[in-house]
């Protein structure tokens, strides 16, 4: 990590930013306090809070932060929330992978059912490719097929926040008129049959629409298997689609 020392040749927000990556970088190494870095990672956090505090660069937020910091319980939660003060003052907008999470063993395992699939049609949104690619590798998917308009897995954003699934899943493209020949398709979609109802088929594949129009006409066709419904009863009835995959998808693997 830079010498604290060395913070004097950084200026303005290019300061503000480096800290963000260096607090990242203990956040994300530190494995538990018994670590032989736990203290030393410590003793550096409270040099470079201690340096934003009393530098007359430090505009009046950051200087804020340091000093919460500085003086409340010096753990890994402080850190999290320094870094993340930081990044407001910089400017930097908190994504949903900002986040440690730590190395623990499964509570619990589910047993994988073999023959899961799903196909996204037209999905615009590379984080939610990318949701959808991190939930199916959870939930024992063996392959995500996408349309030739479905936003690229590939896509930084859609990296991301699949949280390196993109790599270890199978995918591929194919246009949906390929549906016609695959066994077990169904779709998710409003207005089918709830979730707990569903004779879900195995093998299967399960398509999802896209976030503006749901599921076209023509694939609907290809569904032989019917449409899977989430019932709600908010007001707004409504779902996110890799959030409702998610959900769907593990009603599948509960059978």
């Amino acid at each position: 990590m830079m010498d604290i020392r060395h913070f004097a040749n950084l200026h303005g927000r290019a300061r503000t930013r480096k800290a963000v990556l260096i607090l990242e970088r203990i956040e994300r190494e530190w494995r538990s306090m018994d670590s032989p870095s736990y203290e030393r990672s410590l003793v550096y956090a409270r040099g470079l809070a201690e340096f934003m505090a009393i530098s007359d660069e430090s505009p009046e937020e950051v200087v804020l932060a340091a000093q919460n910091f500085l003086s409340s319980k010096a753990d890994l939660q402080a850190i999290n929330r320094f870094r993340h003060a930081l990044m407001a003052a910089s400017g930097q907008r908190p994504a949903d992978w900002d986040f440690v999470a730590e190395p623990r063993p499964p509570l619990s395992r589910a047993t994988p059912r073999p023959g899961m699939r799903v196909y996204l049609e037209d999905i615009r949104s590379p984080f939610n490719v990318g949701s959808v690619f991190r939930t199916a590798e959870a939930l024992g998917f063996e392959e995500i097929i996408l349309s030739p308009e479905c936003a690229d897995p590939l896509h930084p954003r859609a990296l991301r926040t699949s949280m390196g699934t993109v790599e270890r899943l199978p995918w591929r493209r194919a246009p949906t008129s390929e549906l016609a020949a695959m066994e077990g398709v169904f779709a998710l979609e409003v207005g089918g049959i709830a979730l707990q109802e569903f004779d879900f088929p195995l093998p299967g594949i399960m398509v999802l629409g896209s976030e503006e129009l749901g599921i076209s006409r023509e694939t609907l066709g290809f569904c032989r298997r019917g449409c899977a419904e989430i019932p709600l009863v908010g007001t707004k009835a409504s779902l996110n689609v890799a959030t409702a995959f998610g959900i769907a998808g593990f009603a599948w693997l509960s059978l």
